[in-house]
């Protein structure tokens, strides 16, 4: 147990995590030849796609240190805010943590949150100064500003490149160094911590665990404490570039378990697995639930795929345990599934792996946050979405959720950025000089108000200089109304939002003109409206697709003309009646989108 590390990477969004842990494996001879190629961890088509890490990845390597062998269990997490969730998992399963931060960046927001939530975990952490080869480095400050957060010796922060490989030995020596080994008692019962999990078609659920105590042999009879369901634990192993099988597994190893599981919801991540003979008598610690952020209905296209929607969702949740989702349905759209997104990001991922994986292709509502309502009676409950408004009548208030944003940026956009969080009602309660040029704002603001657009925009005004970083601080007061959208008087409740009053007016009108925009020309007028309540706010209409009836009449007396257009007129108000009209899914898309 003495010659085991187990060590996760943290750091903002692109510092080079990735590539250095490519290194790392590199160097200690795990991936060789042809197995060889950037960022070998990202093993999903779309996180290579993107460039950015979504799910955290274990693998194991072997290092010689001073004649001695040591077995050094990595994992690789990810980097952005909407991914927290994985990295706090992958925390619980270390005892160390090499801290990155890029030279030419210097600290962003996301490294000062999951250095926080290493300490919180007692984990030993290592500073270490990436993309040193970068001519535009500028490793005197940012050690200043690590030195400033960690409290470190300015000797301990290893200067190294993902690139070219600068330092990674010097990294390999501080992790068997000073990263402690495992505790635990080998003698103990069985203490496993799941803290992942995956489907496979034909083996049933992989479980990824770590061994707090005692140890786990191939066939041995075990159980999952929440469930308290029992399995044979018919193959157990190591995560190499491939998995592994092991005979036996000990205290401090990190490894996988198949026992044929089939029904997903018998696996819970943060779950104990103990034997069967001689149980442990308390479960370990799992990790804290995790909040959704953001809510959107998410509906199958065809309503026959309802069914094969939520063995997707489910299989999905193995491998995201940050996904929450619950039964709805909709007048337009019929029966689908409330989903609970960490942000923005992460509801777009869950979306187009549902596409790529599971080939389920679907709709998904305007996205919104929960509120609460107060009515005059006294009652209290939960709204995820505009149409559990309880009636005008006995309304007596709704609160929203507000929440603390961190935001460091350099001064020079500072601002864009006041103008920013003030059109987004939020309130400044600090502003602190981290260094000369870097300046952290807090503000307090609604989370609706953020759930759009508000990261890109931050992003795009500071040129991605700025980084951000939030937590929820509870419920206050609002001003709000339901806006609805209606198409020739009938409301489309997947495009209805709940908004506060100062901007419904200017909402509904920017919906109205999109809309005009996407929806195509029928054979008779469509009026799109947006209404708050009984009184319309806006209109747009778009005009009917129709033939020429009076080409055939040249010259002669106007009553001919007349007569025609007013058949024709006759013909387009009975389709109107009778007509409907489909919104294209571009239109919902486009709606979360709003400029």
């Amino acid at each position: 147990m003495k010659n085991i590390r187990n060590f996760c990477i943290i750091a903002h969004i692109d510092h080079g995590k990735s590539t250095l842990a490519d290194r790392l494996l590199e160097t200690t001879g795990t991936v060789v030849g042809k197995d060889l190629q950037a960022q070998v961890l990202d093993d999903m088509e779309l996180e290579r796609e993107r460039g950015i890490t979504i799910k955290s990845h274990a693998i194991q390597m072997d290092y010689n240190y001073k004649g001695e062998k040591y077995v050094l269990n990595l994992i690789d997490t990810p980097g952005h805010v909407d991914f927290s969730y994985e990295v706090s998992r992958s925390i619980a399963a270390c005892e160390g943590a090499l801290l990155i931060v890029d030279a030419t960046q210097g600290i962003q927001a996301q490294t000062i949150s999951n250095l926080y939530l290493a300490i919180d975990n007692n984990l030993e952490i290592i500073p270490v100064l990436n993309k040193m080869d970068m001519p535009n480095a500028m490793p005197e400050e940012v050690k200043d500003q690590i030195e400033e957060l960690i409290g470190c010796d300015r000797d301990d922060i290893i200067e190294a490149s993902g690139k070219t490989g600068l330092g990674v030995d010097k990294i390999l020596e501080a992790v068997v160094e000073r990263i402690p080994a495992p505790t635990g008692d080998p003698d103990a019962p069985l203490q496993a911590l799941v803290f992942d999990s995956e489907f496979n078609s034909f083996r049933g659920i992989i479980t990824y665990c770590r061994i707090m105590n005692g140890s786990l042999k191939k066939g041995d009879i075990v159980k999952f404490v929440s469930t308290g369901k029992e399995y044979d634990a018919d193959e157990i192993g190591v995560l190499r570039l491939e998995q592994e099988p092991r005979n036996e597994l000990k205290t401090g190893d990190v490894g996988y378990i198949i026992s044929g599981i089939k029904t997903s919801s018998e696996v819970k991540v943060g779950d104990t697995i103990t034997h069967v003979e001689c149980p442990c008598t308390t479960a370990i610690e799992g990790f804290k639930e995790v909040k959704p952020m953001v809510f959107a209905g998410i509906y199958p296209i065809d309503s026959e795929d309802y069914e094969d929607l939520r063995s997707s969702i489910e299989k999905l949740q193995l491998n995201d345990a940050s996904l929450t989702f619950e039964p709805e349905s909709s007048a337009a759209l019929g029966f689908g599934f409330r989903c609970g997104f960490l942000g923005m990001l992460h509801m777009e991922i869950v979306q187009e792996r549902l596409d790529r994986e599971f080939n389920m292709n679907v709709i998904t509502t305007v996205p919104n946050v929960m509120y609460i309502a107060h009515t005059t009676k006294g009652e209290v409950f939960e709204m995820h979405n505009p149409s559990d408004m309880p009636a005008p009548t006995v309304l007596d208030y709704i609160e929203e959720p507000y929440i603390k944003a961190q935001i460091i940026t350099p001064t020079d956009y500072i601002g864009q950025i006041m103008t920013l969080c003030l059109g987004k009602r939020g309130v400044l309660i600090k502003q602190h000089y981290l260094t000369g040029n870097r300046i952290e704002l807090n503000y307090e603001m609604p989370l609706a108000e953020i759930v759009f657009d508000f990261y890109d925009k931050l992003k795009s005004i500071t040129k991605g200089y700025a980084s951000f970083d939030y937590f929820q601080i509870g419920y206050r007061r609002a001003n709000l109304v339901k806006l609805d959208i209606l198409l020739n008087g009938e409301s489309v409740d997947a495009l209805s939002a709940l908004i506060h009053f100062d901007n419904a007016y200017s909402f509904g009108k920017r919906i109205c003109e999109k809309l005009k925009e996407l929806i195509p020309r029928q054979q008779f007028d469509i009026a799109i409206q947006a209404a708050i309540g009984a009184k319309i706010i806006s209109r747009e209409t778009i005009k009917a697709v129709r033939k020429d009836v009076t080409a055939k009449c040249y010259g002669g007396d106007i009553s001919r003309k007349r007569k025609l257009l007013e058949k024709q007129k006759k013909g387009k108000k009975r389709m109107k009646q009778i007509g409907n009209v489909e919104v294209p899914q571009k239109a919902f898309l486009a709606v979360l989108k709003l400029d």
